[in-house]
């Protein structure tokens, strides 16, 4: 028989050893797998849950509201109960105990517990807060504390992968990966000051104040929110960028709170007939609609028309990105705008102002908006003749105005789109709005809608 005959059986017999072989001695688990295991083992320790303890009114009864009744059962005169729950957060800096997590996590609690991977307990204090970016920073007294390395935010692009770690449904540290779907994202909130990453691995209630880490083991984010109807996961969840994070909480750690500037612009995203309006040959920045008078702006040489597209060398892409970046800016500090004016590329440098403090009196109650107090801008106003409207002078917490989301020194200038200028004006539109109604405000260099219902 020809050689060449017996390779086919040469070629079965060499199979049939090698299946025996490995049903034999199964190779150990793992051999020559890629797996995320080590990341996850280095990175982990750095992630903890966090409990909280909160009370809320119990809901309004008829007989709480009697005095006897009160009496006869021994009841406070504004019954509460007690609620917990639970979220997670980072540890940033071993040395300090400083732990990351959400602002929405840590609101009005009476107490906070960290929990480590290695269930070690402690109480945690509360260094500071900031709702404009749902960034908290707490911290723990304790030795031998794993932190987790920031990385570079503005170093991420579409298409990273990326982990996000954090205790949903408060069942326990779970670890989920996915890509970063998009970055920039903005509109979740009234506060105005986000720059959301976007990911699509799995982040559910519970994960918020966790970790979202990129496969080097860095801190690239802060999970803070989830869109679906159910509050589960359905593929698209938010974080606040590592570098937006990191410059909050070194504000909050020197000062107690972020403390904000002005720069003193109108801002709107740059659009392709807008770009073609104003002449610039560039796709992306935050378009100048109005600069304020006095303002650092107007010193530094800033034009209405202009084309901010970078600022301290980093991409503007939108008017929003613009102003997250300089309501991170500390009182004080100089920044450098890139501006492309029509056919003209400029560099302006501008000195961020501490904000316009009001001087009126505390302003007078709108009895439509409880907890809300304005003042209509007068002559004499620092404001007179730069804006037509009413400054919120006041803001009682909890109230329905402060959940509504209006903000001392908010200026309210448009009731459903309809310009006002004095309180008689605005309670006129209220009063005669059905189901709700929209409010038009400025807040720094942002404007904001806020809707009541």
């Amino acid at each position: 028989m020809p050689y060449g005959r017996h390779i086919p059986w040469i070629l079965t017999a060499l199979l049939a050893a090698l299946i025996q072989s490995a049903l034999a001695e199964p190779p150990p688990v793992g051999r020559g797998l890629p797996t995320l295991a080590p990341l996850v083992n280095e990175v982990t320790p750095a992630v903890v849950n966090i409990s909280v303890v909160t009370r809320s009114p119990l809901e309004d009864n008829p007989l709480f509201r009697d005095p006897f009744f009160r009496r006869f059962f021994n009841l406070p005169d504004r019954p509460q109960r007690q609620e917990q729950s639970a979220g997670s957060g980072v540890i940033v800096d071993a040395a300090r105990g400083y732990v990351l997590t959400n602002h929405h996590v840590i609101k009005d609690a009476e107490q906070v517990i960290v929990t480590l991977k290695d269930r070690r307990q402690f109480q945690a204090r509360l260094v500071g807060t900031d709702p404009g970016t749902d960034v908290a920073v707490l911290q723990i007294q304790s030795q031998n504390l794993t932190a987790l390395k920031f990385g570079d935010s503005d170093q991420l692009n579409v298409g990273d992968y990326v982990l996000a770690i954090g205790n949903p449904f408060g069942i326990g540290q779970t670890v989920t990966s996915g890509i970063v779907s998009a970055l920039g994202r903005t509109g979740l909130s009234v506060e105005g000051y986000e720059d959301f990453i976007q990911t699509d691995a799995s982040i559910n209630p519970g994960n918020s104040g966790g970790a979202l880490v990129n496969l080097r083991g860095e801190l690239i984010g802060i999970n803070s929110a989830i869109i679906a109807p159910s509050g589960g996961n359905v593929g698209i969840g938010f974080a606040v960028p590592s570098n937006m994070a990191r410059a909050v909480m070194n504000q909050i750690a020197r000062y107690g709170e972020v403390r904000r500037g002005r720069l003193g612009v109108e801002m709107v995203d740059l659009s392709p007939a807008l770009a073609k309006k104003l002449g610039v040959n560039v796709l992306e920045g935050a378009a100048v609609a109005g600069v304020q008078s006095g303002s650092p702006a107007e010193k530094a040489g800033l034009r209405e028309r202009d084309v901010v597209v970078a600022m301290n060398g980093r991409p503007i892409r939108s008017a929003a990105e613009l102003r997250a970046r300089l309501g991170l800016t500390p009182v004080g500090e100089e920044v450098e705008l890139r501006v492309q004016r029509g056919g003209e590329a400029r560099s302006l440098r501008a000195r961020i102002e501490a904000p316009q403090k009001l001087t009126e009196s505390q302003g007078q109650a709108v009895p439509q908006l409880p907890g809300l107090r304005v003042v209509e801008i007068e002559r004499g106003s620092a404001l007179y003749q730069r804006v037509q409207g009413l400054v919120v002078a006041g803001v009682e917490q909890n109230s329905r105005a402060w959940q509504a989301g209006f903000r001392p020194g908010d200026i309210i200038y448009a009731v459903n789109r309809r310009r006002i200028r004095t309180l008689a004006e605005f309670q006129k539109i209220v009063r005669s709005a059905e189901g709700g109604y929209s409010v038009s405000l400025l807040r720094g260099d942002s404007e904001l809608t806020i809707v009541v219902r």
